[in-house]
């Protein structure tokens, strides 16, 4: 495995764990960190404010460094989207009043990208430095 996508499933791990950390900021998360004991540890707003601004931009530098390699277009798309989504709805203060507007949907297309990297990574005949055979 490459460091792009090692640098990517952190990020995205480590914003939904910070995001679920913070269950009184963000009530929808709040089931799923109460189902999974996260509530009780008393980070409410830690994780949100110093750590999930500096994860989403792991996730940015690592989509970056994918597409050097992979030079898919529509993956860095995808995969800069939800980023910059949580970055400009928690650094952003001209978009305070979009913030949940734009931190859950960020969220799941972090997810939902990581997820799609899993399932089917990058190739194509541009793939320097995958590991997997490229789809032809």
């Amino acid at each position: 495995m490459n460091l792009a996508r090692i640098l990517d499933k952190a990020g995205a791990v480590g914003t939904l764990g910070a995001a679920l950390s913070c269950t009184a900021c963000f009530p929808a998360l709040a089931g799923l960190a109460t189902a999974l004991g996260i509530g009780s540890l008393g980070l409410e707003s830690l994780g949100l404010v110093r750590y999930l601004p500096w994860l989403a931009g792991l996730v940015l530098l690592s989509n970056l460094l994918a597409f050097r390699s992979h030079r898919v277009w529509h993956r860095l798309l995808a995969g800069l989207v939800g980023p910059l989504m949580i970055i400009g709805a928690l650094e952003v203060p001209a978009l305070a009043a979009w913030r949940d507007w734009l931190f859950y949907p960020g969220l799941v297309v972090m997810l939902a990208v990581s997820i799609w990297d899993l399932v089917s990574p990058p190739g194509g005949r541009a793939c320097r430095d995958c590991e997997v055979s490229p789809n032809v």
